[in-house]
């Protein structure tokens, strides 16, 4: 009997196999046939539209169903006199319009590339009473990827327009390099501003290596070529200038943080240390406190609010790998929770 079910389980599990060796195939194949299609659509949304319809939705719910009929009938004759004041004006008077853009940045700043694209696009489009609200989310990361990343909001302001960075969570280090390039930064209470400052760690396992006899050939040409290794043994030469260069990154930093926000006093900012949004707003990190939904709410009173994103296509792997992360994070969101939440109930 036992043998039995041996058996039955070795061949499950080559099935198995075989299955998930399909699947790959699949997936390779579906993947390569998407390579060939890198086409983004630009997606706009108008804020305030949809702002209007979840009023009008609360309000619906929020009365009798009696009461209902008459309530879609004062939409619609609103919707008719919208529609009649819009007709009436010219294309060159549509108003105040405020553009807004999502920039959530990891390690290596890869939304850059679409991020460039949006502010192009809007560029071409906008005018010098127009305004560019960007809500950024960043830790920070590669100082050359977020240079390239702060560049862009640069093109904003050089092109007359007004720009507002708004910072719900967090814009640190590189972050904050990008929301200093704005006219204007606005961040929640307890926001995370500033970590103005450098940092680089190198694992070096020389001494493992000699221990065990394995020798290492570090060969360059150019003295600073390569300054600290992994596996090679490091200089006290190769750790100066390794240091002078974090130091000369750092001064780019400040200079760059310095002729964008002159009343700062960088010196004493620059530190590495970070501040919430109250706090940084004392330090002149910040021009006002402020949630970006309170702020684009202020603005859809004057202006047409209207987000702009580049979307991928949505193909069956990128949903399926979105469905994927999705889960994962989400794994592993719960088990933090959980993990945190243990400390309050340990006996």
């Amino acid at each position: 009997m036992s043998e039995w079910i041996i058996e039955l389980v070795t061949f499950l599990l080559q099935i198995l196999v075989v299955v998930a060796l399909i699947g790959i195939g699949v997936m390779m194949v579906m993947r390569a046939k998407e390579g060939a299609d890198k086409s983004f659509t630009l997606r706009i949304d108008t804020l305030n539209d949809q702002r209007r319809h979840r009023r009008r939705q609360l309000k619906m719910a929020a009365i009798a169903p009696s009461q209902r009929k008459t309530l879609v009938k004062a939409f619609r004759r609103d919707d008719k006199k919208q529609e009649k004041s819009s007709s009436k004006k010219s294309e060159d008077s549509v108003g105040p319009r405020v553009w807004v853009l999502d920039f959530h940045g990891d390690i290596r700043a890869s939304a850059t590339e679409h991020f460039a694209e949006e502010i192009s696009a809007i560029i071409d489009v906008a005018d010098t009473s127009d305004e560019v609200v960007v809500r950024l989310e960043s830790g920070g990361g590669l100082v050359h990827a977020y240079g390239l990343a702060a560049a862009q909001i640069d093109r904003l302001r050089d092109a007359g327009l007004a720009t507002t960075v708004c910072i719900d969570k967090v814009a640190a280090s590189g972050g904050y390099l990008m929301a200093c390039s704005a006219a204007h930064i606005k961040a929640a209470p307890f926001a995370v501003i500033g970590s103005i400052g450098v940092v680089a760690q190198i694992p070096n396992i020389h001494r493992l290596l000699k221990r065990h006899d394995i020798d290492v050939e570090h060969l360059t040409a150019g003295k600073y070529k390569r300054t600290l290794t992994v596996l090679g043994e490091n200089t006290d030469e190769g750790r100066e200038k390794f240091i002078d260069d974090l130091e000369n990154t750092h001064r780019l930093f400040k200079a760059y943080v310095a002729e964008r926000r002159p009343e700062m006093d960088i010196e004493s900012l620059a530190t590495g240390e970070i501040w919430y949004g109250s706090e940084a707003l004392d330090c002149k990190l910040i021009d006002s406190v402020q949630t970006s939904e309170a702020y684009l709410f202020e603005r859809m009173q004057e202006a047409n609010v209207l987000r702009v994103t580049l979307e991928p296509p949505q193909t069956l792997s990128r949903k399926l790998g979105m469905a994927v992360s999705h889960g994962i994070e989400q794994a592993g969101i719960k088990t933090l929770g959980v993990l945190e939440a243990s400390r309050w109930y340990k006996q």
